[in-house]
């Protein structure tokens, strides 16, 4: 039975909840559980997308705009990080006297009604990895609930509901939020030198991966990687690693090119428990497939099930998500936006033979690109031609003086273009019959990768 904490009895005996900023990536999945599980769910957002269009078609009532009137009647008002203390929902709810939840802090009540959480966390592939869990346990009948930071093609949304005791949630380590989960079984996917602006050193940010880690009762940890090694050592924790060094317990081996992405065999303990052959590019997909492997076979999925799910898997909505190829032309879109993402998604992109490979990054937030515009500018140069857009600020002022020329000044060939419409053309100017274009941000370059599509 797992420890209740006192914020979950607000979930209790209640049943109208209003959620602000109910159309972000991390709310609208919790607003479709929330429905699943009884709760009169409605919210608002700054603006009408296909996600709120999304819920307004199961039956969530969303308000476009934020207004102290939507709150009213509501039991609990839940909201994302980026919700202020003067939004005015929250301004109002609180006169009313409604308690108030963060996300993070919601989820994690909802965590605590599940008898298998899986959560996922590392600072990349967090949303790859945990759709390619959900995947295989939805097509081999096990059916999870889940909540997934990017759509799942094959359900077309970013949660699934599931009939069993089993949520598969991904876990992010920003201003601590996964501390608030209680999963039975951890993923540990990488550490890297990200949100250092909150957590100001890497030995923080191990810290904080360590505590995650051990709130589960097991946690597959990527053995290749020296620091979530080093994170999870002397733990009572059960560990059992995955790479493609032999020493893991679960290793990647024979690796050749595949199609679409690498083929390999899944070594436990020297057996062979069989082939898996990736439906996405890049070398840190053999990672990703690989630990999503051995979490299902140890929860009794076969390892021909596990495969066959595997290889049907062709990727999360914003991860190397290919628009399709027009005049020749291929368009992909994808969220990458710290230098060692760039250079996986760039990386793949060369693996794929393509004649010239043409990006467009959108840097996000101004502390990041304070911090890593070196590294991002590196991992640009793996690309053939680069254009920039500015810097998205999200919750940031620029207090760091940075902006995106600081990054195209250290490539040979890249543009920096505000204007989208003439980004898109500046775009298919650059590119031939051959050619790969893909966006990559964690903003709304997407938009761009629309458009380029529909233009062509």
């Amino acid at each position: 039975m797992k420890e209740i904490r006192e914020t979950d009895r607000l979930l209790n005996g209640i049943k109208k909840i209003h959620m602000v900023g109910i159309g972000g990536s991390g709310m609208c999945p919790l607003a479709e559980i929330l429905k699943s599980m009884g709760y009169d769910v409605s919210g608002s957002d700054s603006i009408k997308t296909e996600k709120t269009d999304y819920l307004e078609s199961i039956g969530i009532k969303v308000f476009i705009g934020q207004n102290g009137k939507n709150v009213e009647g509501a039991e609990l008002l839940a909201f994302s990080a980026a919700i202020p203390n003067d939004n005015p929902e929250r301004v109002r709810a609180k006169e009313l006297g409604i308690p108030q939840m963060e996300r993070s802090v919601l989820l994690g009540a909802i965590t605590r009604k599940y008898d298998n959480v899986i959560g996922v966390s590392g600072t990349h592939g967090k949303t790859t990895v945990t759709s390619m869990i959900t995947q295989i346990l939805l097509l081999n009948k096990m059916e999870p609930t889940a909540v997934i930071g990017g759509k799942l093609p094959i359900s077309g949304t970013s949660a699934v509901i599931g009939n069993s005791q089993t949520l598969v949630c991904e876990s992010c380590e920003f201003v601590d939020s996964f501390l608030e989960f209680s999963p039975d079984i951890s993923v540990l996917l990488n550490i890297d030198n990200d949100h250092l602006d909150y957590f100001k050193t890497m030995e923080n940010l191990s810290a904080s991966f360590r505590k995650f880690v051990s709130l589960s009762k097991v946690s597959y940890v990527n053995g290749d990687d020296d620091l979530a090694l080093k994170t999870v050592q002397n733990l009572e924790t059960k560990v059992i690693t995955f790479g493609m060094n032999k020493t893991n317990d679960y290793y990647a081996d024979n690796i050749t090119d595949g199609k679409f992405g690498f083929k390999f065999d899944v070594m436990k303990g020297g057996e062979n428990l069989g082939s898996v052959e990736m439906h996405v590019p890049g070398k840190h997909n053999i990672y990703n497939g690989l630990v999503s492997f051995a979490v299902c076979y140890d929860m009794g999925v076969s390892p021909e099930g596990i495969a066959d799910a595997l290889y049907k898997f062709s990727g999360a909505g914003r991860r190397f998500e290919v628009y399709g190829t027009f005049k020749g032309i291929t368009v992909v879109d994808d969220y990458a936006h710290h230098p060692t993402e760039i250079k996986a998604t760039l990386n793949a992109a060369k693996s794929l033979n393509y004649n010239k490979v043409i990006a467009v990054f959108q840097p996000y937030t101004f502390s990041r690109v304070a911090l890593l515009k070196d590294g991002m500018a590196d991992a640009l140069k793996i690309a053939d031609k680069v254009f920039l857009t500015p810097i998205v600020a999200s919750r940031e002022k620029n207090i760091y003086g940075v902006s995106s020329e600081d990054i195209a000044v250290q490539l040979n060939d890249a543009t920096v273009i505000g204007d989208y419409d003439e980004l898109a053309k500046r775009m298919i100017e650059s590119a031939n019959d051959g050619d790969i274009i893909i966006t990559m941000g964690a903003g709304d370059i997407y938009k761009i990768a629309k458009k380029i599509s529909e233009s062509l």
